[in-house]
């Protein structure tokens, strides 16, 4: 079992339920949220249309989450509306990456520190990289160093440090090809593997599914690429490539295939320990808020946002396991009183 402090015990408790299960929404995106909403049919989109939908999804879904991942350029005003007993997790990465370099290097915002992000209310600071395992050595070792910077900050800083991995190709630029379909499950299991290792200083890893549920035999509408056998196994493989707590990216599938997808895991053996979902519960309410405003934003989540975090919670208290059982002294420090999941 891994060790951890008392202080980072305590916040990763204050981002679960009680029973360490961990029912996150995640609300951090930037550049593609201002897309959504110009896609709704707004011409143009003022900094103040993100802050407030930002805000609208803080107070009307947290009450029914255990925490709320947020960004300290348009984010933090929502923080400050959650619910009193949700958790806060603050993306310290720059959005998106360059499209014109190679590699998809990570960067960090300029204006910000583990420290300040702390300072702000943070409970954990979460970091998003792009990684693909068989890519140049220059470019992975770069992006090694630059995870143990992170770690290492965090670390001095006593906050947990949440790493959500996003795998790639970089023969394939298409994700969800069959293609891609294919070498995904060594992507993602190596990728745990790596950052899994002490020097890194992770805490949590934040990670997609080791397949791509389109082409899981019984899932699949079209060809597959994984029998349900096949796929399985890479559920149980995923599961046994580290001893971190882990937890599920929805990766912006829908709310009714995320669902099915944690049972399968489940059903699989994998011993994740909750999720980290966003647009899977919030994405329609875009169209509303950007077309009849803010009002409209507002009934929308709080009939159906409301109904995607409720059915989520429901499978996650069918299928998600602890992180207590990863973790040792778990009952010493007191944490969320709460139970969701």
């Amino acid at each position: 079992m891994l060790e951890m402090t008392s202080n980072k015990l305590a916040a990763l408790k204050r981002l679960s339920d009680v029973n360490g299960v961990i029912g996150a929404l995640a609300i951090d995106q930037r550049g593609s949220l201002k897309k959504m909403i110009m896609a709704a049919g707004t011409e143009s989109v003022e900094d103040n249309s993100i802050i407030r939908f930002k805000n609208l999804v803080s107070e009307e879904l947290t009450p029914y989450s255990t925490s709320i991942l947020l960004d300290p350029e348009y984010g933090l005003p929502a923080a400050k509306v959650r619910s009193k007993d949700a958790g806060l997790l603050v993306a310290y990465e720059k959005t998106g990456y360059d499209a014109t370099a190679v590699g998809r290097l990570p960067d960090l915002l300029p204006e910000w520190s583990v420290k300040r992000l702390k300072d702000a209310g943070a409970d954990a600071v979460k970091f998003l990289l792009y990684y693909d395992v068989d890519e140049d050595e220059k470019i992975n070792e770069y992006k090694h160093v630059f995870m143990e910077r992170i770690g290492s900050e965090c670390a001095a800083e006593d906050i947990p440090f949440f790493l959500e991995i996003v795998t790639y190709d970089a023969k394939y630029n298409n994700a969800k090809s069959k293609e891609y379909a294919k070498v995904k499950p060594h992507k993602v299991i190596e990728a745990m593997k790596e950052f899994s290792k002490p020097q890194y200083n992770v805490d949590v890893l934040k990670v997609e599914v080791p397949v791509d549920m389109n082409f899981v035999e019984g899932f699949a509408k079209g060809e597959t690429v994984y029998s349900d056998e096949e796929a399985a196994a890479y559920f149980k493989e995923q599961s046994e490539a580290t001893a971190l707590p882990f937890i599920f990216l929805s990766a912006g599938v829908s709310a009714e295939v995320f669902q099915e997808t944690l049972k399968f895991a489940k059903k699989s053996g994998s011993t994740f320990n909750g999720v980290l979902c966003g647009r899977a519960t919030w994405k329609n309410g875009v169209e509303p808020f950007a077309s009849n405003g803010e009002q409209a934003g507002r009934a929308w989540l709080r009939e159906n946002g409301k109904k995607n975090i409720e059915e989520l919670n429901a499978v996650l208290k069918e299928s998600a396991s602890s992180w207590f059982d990863k973790i040792k002294n778990t009952h010493d420090v007191p944490g969320n009183t709460l139970q969701y999941a």
